[in-house]
C-alpha cells in the first residue's frame, strides 16, 4: 500500500503542468475561432497565425505526454539524484521504443500489427519523439519509467573496478536497462495488441454505462482520496485510452473547435462524462466552508472564515480540494464519506441534464477550456450547470450543518481552546525546545508568520515531530502531501502538534505516513531535504 500510494503521488507530479498548458489551448483556440472575432481570424491573415504560433506551443504538454511522465516520475520516486534518473529514464524508453519499432517492422503481422498503417485511431501505433512505434500509452510510460527508478535507486552507486570507471552511475544504470528493454519490447509486442482490442472493449463498456458507470466512478474518485489511490481511478480516464483514444486530457482540447462551432448538443458531440469532478470541487467547497462557518463557535467565526476562505478559493478556482476535506476527513469520517456520495450525484444529475466536457478543475479550467470558447452555442448548457451546482451548493450546506450539530463533530471552529490550530515560527519552536528539554509543543498563542522562511519553518516543524531525521528513511510528495516512509512509528507526534506547525491533516499507516502541507509542499520538502 505504501509503495502504490508513493507510486501514485509521483504520477501526479506532471499534471501540475496541465492547468498553465489547458489555459493556453483554450485561449488559442478562442481567438483563432471565426465564430468568435469574424474576419480577425482568418487563416490568411497575421492575426491568426501568431496565435496558431501561440497554440503550437501550447500543445507540447499534450503532444508528449507519455515522455511527461517518463521523466516526471523519477521526480517523485527516486531516492538519489533525482535528475539523473530523469536522464536515464528518458534514454531507456526511446531505447525501449526503438526496440519495440524494429521489431514490430520486422514481425509485426505475426503480432497482429501492420507498421504500413498510418498512426491514431484504430491502427494502435503512434509517434513517440520522432519513432513510429506500438501506442503504449500512459501505461508503458510508467512501466518503463518505474522500472528505471527500481534500476536506479539499487545500482546507482554500484562502484565497479577503476578501470571500468567511466561506466559508473548513470551510465551503468543506462546499460542495464539497455539489457532489460530488449526483451520487455518483445513482451510488449506481444501482449499488447491483445490489450488495446481490450482497450477498445472496455471503451464501448464505460459510454454505453451511461449514469449509473459515471457514478461509481465519481464516487471511488473521491472517496478513494484519503488513501492516496484516487490517481488510480483517473488516470487511465484522463491521461490513457480507457475511455477515449489518448485520454479526456487530450482528447476534448483536440476536439474542441468542432464542438465549439456546432449548435448540436455538447452530449450528443461528447457522450463522456467522466470528467465532471469539478462540479465538487467548486460548488461542494461552497457549501462545506459555509456550513463550518455557521457551526463554528461565535467566538470562533472570525478564526474560521481566515481558515475557510484561502482553503474554499484555492478549490473553487485551482481544483484542489485536499487542503478543505482534510479539515474534516478525520475528524469526522461520516462526512467524507456524505461528501463523496454527493460528488458522485452532482456528477451524474449534471451529465443527465447535458453537461459535458473538462469540468474537471476549478474555474480558471472551466473558463479557458469550455464557457469562453463554447459559450456562444451552449450558453443554456453552462447556466443549467450553474444552477444544478447552487443547488447543490445548498444541499451540502444544509446535509453538513445538520450533521455536525446533530453528531457534535469537531470541525473547524468546534474545538476546546486547548485544540485550536496554531503556527509556531523556527525560533519560538527552537525556545521552547531547550525549555521543555526535548518535549513537543503543546500550547502557545496564535502567531502568523510572515517571514519569508514559513516553508522552512513548517519544515524544521514537522522533521521535529515525525522523530528527527534518524526516523526518516526516505521523503517524496505529490501536489498537496509530503509522504514519507519512517522507522519508528511511536516517535510520530499527534495530529495537533502537525496542525500547529501548519498543516492540514496527517495520515498515518504504520511507517507510511503523509503530511497534509497544501500547495506549497514542493518548497516543504526541498526544506525539508535540506535538514536531512
Amino acid at each position: 500500500m505504501k509503495k502504490i500510494q508513493r507510486f501514485g503521488g509521483a504520477m501526479f507530479t506532471p499534471t501540475l503542468l496541465f492547468a498553465f498548458a489547458g489555459i493556453a489551448v483554450g485561449l488559442s483556440i478562442l481567438f483563432k475561432n471565426p465564430e468568435v472575432m469574424g474576419s480577425l481570424a482568418n487563416p490568411s491573415g497575421n492575426w491568426y497565425k501568431v496565435w496558431d504560433v501561440i497554440a503550437s506551443g501550447s500543445w507540447a504538454i499534450f503532444n508528449q505526454l507519455p515522455l511527461l511522465f517518463v521523466i516526471g516520475l523519477p521526480v517523485g520516486l527516486a531516492t538519489k539524484q533525482n535528475a539523473r534518473a530523469c536522464l536515464e529514464s528518458l534514454v531507456i524508453y526511446l531505447t525501449f521504443n526503438y526496440f519495440l519499432s524494429s521489431i514490430l517492422t520486422y514481425w509485426g503481422p505475426n503480432f497482429g500489427v501492420n507498421m504500413k498503417t498510418e498512426v491514431g485511431n484504430s491502427s494502435g501505433l503512434t509517434m513517440i519523439a520522432g519513432i513510429k512505434t506500438l501506442d503504449t500509452g500512459m501505461i508503458g510510460a510508467l512501466i518503463v519509467a518505474g522500472i528505471v527508478v527500481y534500476i536506479h535507486n539499487k545500482y546507482f552507486d554500484t562502484n565497479l573496478p577503476e578501470v571500468l570507471g567511466i561506466f559508473r552511475g548513470s551510465s551503468f544504470i543506462v546499460m542495464i536497462g539497455f539489457f532489460v528493454m530488449l526483451p520487455l519490447a518483445l513482451a510488449f509486442a506481444v501482449a499488447w495488441p491483445k490489450v488495446q482490442i481490450g482497450m477498445r472493449s472496455m471503451q464501448g463498456f464505460f459510454i454505453s454505462s451511461g449514469e449509473f458507470g459515471i457514478w461509481v466512478y465519481s464516487f471511488l474518485e473521491r472517496i478513494l482520496i484519503p488513501t492516496g489511490l484516487h490517481h488510480f481511478i483517473y488516470a487511465p480516464f484522463v491521461y490513457d485510452n480507457a475511455v477515449v483514444h489518448g485520454g479526456t486530457a487530450v482528447y476534448w482540447p483536440t476536439h474542441l473547435k468542432e464542438f465549439a462551432t456546432s449548435a448540436k448538443s455538447l452530449k450528443e458531440m461528447y457522450p463522456i462524462g467522466f470528467s465532471l469532478s469539478g462540479m465538487t470541487k467548486v460548488f461542494g467547497s461552497i457549501g462545506i466552508a459555509l456550513a463550518f462557518y455557521k457551526t463554528a463557535r461565535p467566538e470562533k467565526k472570525k478564526i474560521v472564515a481566515g481558515l475557510m476562505i484561502p482553503v474554499a478559493l484555492t478549490a473553487i478556482f485551482t481544483g484542489i480540494t485536499e487542503p478543505i476535506e482534510f479539515t474534516f476527513l478525520f475528524i469526522a469520517p461520516v462526512l467524507f464519506l456524505v461528501h463523496s456520495l454527493l460528488a458522485a450525484t452532482v456528477a451524474t444529475v449534471s451529465f443527465h441534464f447535458g453537461v459535458t466536457g473538462d469540468f474537471g478543475g476549478g474555474l480558471i479550467n472551466w473558463f479557458a477550456l469550455n464557457w469562453i470558447p463554447l459559450g456562444k452555442y451552449h450558453l443554456n448548457t453552462y447556466i443549467v450547470q450553474v444552477v444544478i451546482g447552487l443547488i447543490f451548493s445548498v444541499i451540502w450546506y444544509f446535509v453538513f450543518v445538520f450533521l455536525i450539530e446533530k453528531f457534535d463533530f469537531k470541525t473547524p471552529g468546534r474545538e476546546s481552546d486547548d485544540e485550536e490550530s496554531k503556527l509556531y515560527s523556527k525560533k519560538e519552536y527552537k525556545e521552547m525546545k531547550e525549555k521543555e528539554k526535548g518535549a513537543l509543543p503543546k500550547e502557545s498563542k496564535i502567531k502568523n508568520d510572515k517571514s519569508k522562511n514559513i516553508n522552512s519553518d513548517k519544515a524544521a516543524l514537522f522533521l521535529e515531530a515525525l522523530g528527527g531525521k534518524e526516523n526518516i528513511v526516505d521523503v517524496t510528495n505529490c501536489a498537496t502531501r509530503l509522504r514519507l516512509t519512517i522507522k519508528d512509528p511511536t516517535k510520530v507526534a499527534q495530529l495537533s502538534v502537525f496542525k500547529k506547525a501548519g498543516a492540514y491533516g496527517l495520515v498515518s499507516n504504520k511507517d507510511a505516513i503523509q503530511v497534509i502541507v497544501g500547495l506549497s509542499v514542493p518548497t516543504v520538502r526541498e526544506e525539508f531535504e535540506n535538514l536531512l
